[in-house]
């Protein structure tokens, strides 16, 4: 038997999502998308930037989620930034729920991929991070970068 092959092909990653929280647990989920969408992604043409996970009538919704239109979409392209459903199991989507009711936690999508021919959305239940605790991320990435640098320089003059 042959080895299955990973056909997984990150799209956009929320970069702003890991400066301004910590990300306690992930999971993947499926989004439902028209078609002139879906070759929007696969273009790479999707914004996280602004986008939160919100959870409506036992729906999870990916809101401020910028996907830009098609060229060739006409009147088929729909608007960039509608709210789009997530597909998850109903178990999870009211844990999730739960969690961010009582522990103050958010729902924020990390990143989004191309798993064969299906989009999928990593979401982060995620908590805030106060001003300290991004710059003590910011130091210690300056830290690590040094450090780095000086070891390469001392293997260079040996």
């Amino acid at each position: 038997m042959k080895p299955a092959k990973s056909n997984i092909r990150t799209v956009a990653n929320n970069k702003k999502a890991f400066h301004d929280y910590f990300v306690e647990e992930s999971m993947e989920a499926g989004i439902e998308l028209c078609g002139t969408e879906v070759k929007s992604i696969r273009k790479g043409a999707i914004n996280l930037k602004d986008a939160w996970c919100e959870i409506k009538d036992g729906e999870m919704l990916v809101r401020g989620m910028h996907i830009s239109p098609y060229e060739q979409g006409n009147i088929f392209n729909r608007e960039p930034t509608r709210p789009r459903r997530l597909l998850m199991h109903k178990r999870e989507i009211l844990r999730l729920f739960g969690l961010v009711k009582q522990e103050g936690l958010t729902l924020i999508p990390l990143s989004v991929y191309l798993k064969g021919s299906l989009v999928k959305v990593q979401v982060g239940l995620c908590k805030g991070k106060k001003n300290y605790d991004k710059r003590e991320d910011l130091a210690c990435r300056a830290a690590k970068r040094d450090i780095d640098r000086a070891l390469k320089e001392r293997g260079r003059m040996s």
